[in-house]
């Protein structure tokens, strides 16, 4: 592992809990779309985030912190950064996006597990604009849903993404899908057999969607999830 020092550039409140960072390291970080890194606040005390842009600038690193009042060890993390400086691990993880194959992909995002979704999207628009992506994102509100303008936006400039957002507790005027994303995914795709499956969110999530996916065809090499490792 390699530590990189950064400076801080920037903390944005998203929502009440998730904070949008831009860090600037001080030297080009080269990562592929769908890594995390780890913040390092001791030796021993590492805090992995996925990277939430694609690495078409190595000069910036973009993350999604969700913090809420009840977690601590988020607020640490926090707290560390307003200090204006920051120690990031080298780039980790083998769920990264596959450029190497044009088959369909269905990317699943809980909560601000989306930012590792996110730098996926990006970077698939830009080198792959005609291989069809499936974007299911779930939060608990639409308030919680940060990017929602900007992926309907998204979605009607390239005909190639469509935008599927699941929300558990929608409003009165709500007309898109409601409960748990993997089940709006189960309820769109009968057939897995012919995607790629891109999965972030709590590890409960990433095992229903091994666990349901593949007796739908889902392959085991097809499927790609940092939980996976752990679960």
């Amino acid at each position: 592992m390699t530590k990189i020092d950064c400076q801080v550039v920037s903390l944005e409140a998203l929502t009440a809990t998730v904070n949008y960072v831009k860090l600037k390291p001080a030297a080009d970080v080269v990562f592929q779309p769908g890594q995390y890194l780890e913040i390092l606040l001791a030796e021993t005390d590492r805090r992995a985030y996925s990277i939430a842009n694609a690495p078409d600038n190595c000069g910036r690193i973009e993350l999604h912190i969700g913090a809420s009042a009840d977690d601590t060890k988020a607020l640490e993390v926090m707290a560390a950064l307003k200090t204006g400086q920051a120690t990031i691990s080298s780039p980790q993880g083998n769920a990264f996006y596959r450029a190497d194959s044009d088959v369909p992909m269905i990317l699943v995002a809980g909560g601000t597990g989306y930012s590792y979704i996110r730098s996926i999207v990006q970077a698939a628009l830009n080198r792959q604009p005609q291989r069809p992506i499936q974007l299911f994102w779930g939060t608990r509100t639409l308030a919680d849903m940060y990017e929602f303008q900007h992926l309907s936006e998204l979605a009607n400039q390239h005909l190639n993404l469509t935008f599927h957002p699941v929300v558990e507790s929608p409003p009165a005027d709500w007309q898109g899908a409601t409960g748990w994303v993997h089940q709006a995914v189960l309820d769109k795709v009968s057939d897995f057999s012919g995607f790629q499956v891109y999965v972030a969110g709590r590890f409960e999530m990433a095992a229903l969607i091994r666990d349901e996916f593949t007796p739908r065809g889902l392959k085991a090499e097809n499927l790609f999830g940092d939980a996976y490792a752990f679960i």
